[in-house]
């Protein structure tokens, strides 16, 4: 598992060898929103959502996406994970609801990976 803050940005290239590895397509990570770092390259987003705890990051903050090296634009970031599902903060589904955290995890991923 890698964790991506600004110091230690992600290529596109190095995601495609996460995703070879992985599930081919696609590779899971974790956003955290307010600290703006990623947790990448893990089976589960519930793997990463707990290393991201472990160092600091607060629940409410976190939220899984799947990224697809191979695709551009808006099909860049999937916004679909089990740990998204938060009734406590008005997020019933696998995506992110609130327009506002959508366009935080867009502005974190931007920011960190390297095209």
């Amino acid at each position: 598992m890698k964790i991506v803050n600004v110091d230690n940005k992600i290529s596109r290239a190095e995601l495609s060898k996460m995703a070879d590895k992985m599930f081919g397509n696609l590779v899971k990570a974790v956003v955290d929103v307010e600290r703006k770092v990623i947790a990448i390259d893990a089976p589960m987003h519930a793997d990463q959502e707990a290393e991201l705890l472990k160092n600091g990051s607060r629940q409410n903050d976190l939220w899984g996406i799947n990224l697809h090296p191979g695709k551009e634009g808006k099909d860049f970031i999937e916004f679909d994970s089990m740990i998204n599902i938060r009734p406590s903060q008005d997020n019933r589904s696998r995506g992110v609801d609130d327009r506002k955290v959508k366009q935080k995890i867009i502005d974190v991923v931007n920011k960190l990976v390297e095209k």
